[in-house]
């Protein structure tokens, strides 16, 4: 029995215009003081700026080459001449004053590194004036024992920082920018294989990964993992329908990572008082759609007759086999119900886990297994600014993280253009053809396909050649956090000078 609204709400309009102007603004004027405490990530708050007038088709046209060839030049004042970059250039103490007493007060920053070399990508840099050596050999001092990475170096070349998805995340990215076709150019590698087995041991029970073992699965470390493992070489190639074993059980983690999409409802009044509280409730129910997306219990006015007043949904599965979810009466969620993500479990929805969720089952090609409409109308219906960018929650005022992710996910979730629903205005999305659980019988790649180390990693997909999606968004590659044109940059015209 199918369960649906008599009306929809009319899908809700991407404000691109809005967004433009809201880069824009943080590009060339002054940010809020509530950014001043961030002053030491400015090379993380201008990569999210680039990136995303990237995305919008924005940073060539409203941007002068001038501005453009100013930033370079700024990003370049804050490589450190040992190799890396810094996150500012406040702490570059000059060639005059720069001693050995106060060099670790002046140190090359991990992840800034990373960021700094895309957003040169992006601004059209050639990464000619790179110290590419010396920042590989950095990077190899990063490397733990235990195969993870710190974020800078301290005195006596001290590893300090965390050691945590995020930052092997970041190093397994600069190992890909800089070795290239020629790997390295004679420079050590890191200890990838260690680096893996690092990975694979934050993996938890319900198969997400968290930052230490035996730790809490989070959406965002479960991103960065499989993240790194991309960089590496150790994910799909191409259209592959296969997943290497790096990831251990990776039909689980695919299980683990569709489970975080969750209904966005208003807040109603509770009543600790009212006795209906104590009865079950429909509303309650677990259940399964028979569609590819997690299950929304109906509202009272939409049980089936079948069920009565006060019962649960999940009590009318056959008795013969009360476990079996295939079984249960399919219930379809509302067409204009907004669904985001969660980054842990009993959690409510957050504008970035949207992309930490679509960009880790973009990496596996599995992102056709959440509801891409219901998400988009999560961010444009609910998070949506009217100033442009996006808020963290409902309500919230836009930020540049938040703001990203959330463009970044409408782009790395938005359906092929080949694909008759991106030439559709309508949110309503037919799943009846698709196979909700095939995911989980299909067969894992042996150890023996394993890609060795230091090999190329995976090439762009070739569902990412199409540069535009629906929304006008440039195509992102959920990987590099770059656009796929930024990235066949990096692999065609960067890579094959330094050979």
């Amino acid at each position: 029995m199918s369960l649906q609204p008599a009306s929809v709400n009319p899908a809700p309009t991407f404000e691109k215009d809005k967004h433009i102007r809201y880069w824009l603004r943080c590009l060339k004027t002054l940010l809020p003081t509530e950014y001043t405490s961030n002053d030491s990530n400015r090379i993380l708050l201008g990569f999210f700026i680039v990136s995303a007038l990237d995305l919008l088709s924005a940073l060539t046209n409203r941007t002068s080459l001038k501005e453009r060839e100013s930033y370079i030049a700024w990003l370049y004042l804050c490589q450190h001449p040992q190799g890396g970059f810094r996150g500012f250039p406040a702490t570059n103490f000059g060639p005059e004053h720069s001693t050995p007493e106060n060099a670790h007060w002046d140190p090359a920053n991990l992840p800034a590194t990373y960021l700094a070399l895309v957003s040169l990508v992006l601004l059209g840099d050639d990464l000619g004036k790179v110290k590419r050596k010396e920042c590989l050999r950095w990077l190899r001092k990063l490397q733990r024992e235990d195969g993870s990475f710190g974020e800078t170096l301290g005195e006596n070349d001290t590893i300090e920082g965390g050691n945590d998805t995020r930052f092997c995340h970041v190093a397994a990215g600069t190992r890909w920018v800089l070795r290239g076709h020629d790997e390295g150019g004679g420079e050590g590698d890191i200890d990838v294989e260690a680096l893996v087995r690092f990975l694979q041991s934050l993996e938890t029970y319900d198969h997400g990964f968290s930052n230490a073992p035996y730790s809490e699965a989070h959406a965002g470390l479960t991103y960065c993992t499989i993240g790194a493992l991309s960089f590496l070489g150790h994910l799909p190639h191409g259209d592959s329908k296969q997943i290497d074993s790096k990831v251990p059980f990776p039909e689980r983690t695919v299980f683990w990572l569709v489970s975080r999409q969750i209904a966005f409802t208003e807040d109603g009044d509770d009543n600790d008082d009212d006795e209906e509280d104590e009865k079950p409730s429909v509303e309650h129910a677990v259940s399964y759609s028979g569609t590819s997306e997690p299950c929304v219990a109906p509202t009272t006015d939409q049980v089936p007759s079948n069920v009565t007043q006060g019962g649960s949904i999940a009590t009318h599965i056959p008795t013969e086999n009360p476990h079996s979810m295939a079984q249960a009466p399919p219930i379809e969620p509302p067409l204009d119900l907004a669904a985001g993500f969660n980054g842990r479990c009993n959690k409510v929805a957050d504008t970035c886990y949207s992309f930490w969720v679509g960009g880790s089952l973009a990496m596996l090609h599995r992102e056709n297994l959440v509801s891409e409409e219901r998400n988009r109308r999560f961010l444009l219906e609910k998070t949506q600014h009217a100033i442009g960018g996006f808020g963290k929650l409902p309500g919230d005022p836009p930020d540049i993280l938040h703001s990203f992710m959330g463009l970044a996910a409408l782009s790395v979730l938005a359906p092929q253009p080949s694909d008759p629903k991106s030439s559709s205005s309508s949110m309503v999305e037919d799943s009846s053809t698709k196979d909700p659980l095939s995911i989980f019988k299909e067969t894992r790649h042996s150890d023996q396909s394993t890609l060795p180390p230091g090999s190329q990693p995976p090439e762009t997909p070739k569902e990412s050649q199409e540069p535009l999606t629906n929304l006008g968004l440039k195509r992102l590659d959920a990987t590099t956090t770059i656009s796929c044109a930024a990235r066949r940059r990096v692999e065609e015209e960067i890579w094959p000078n330094w050979t």
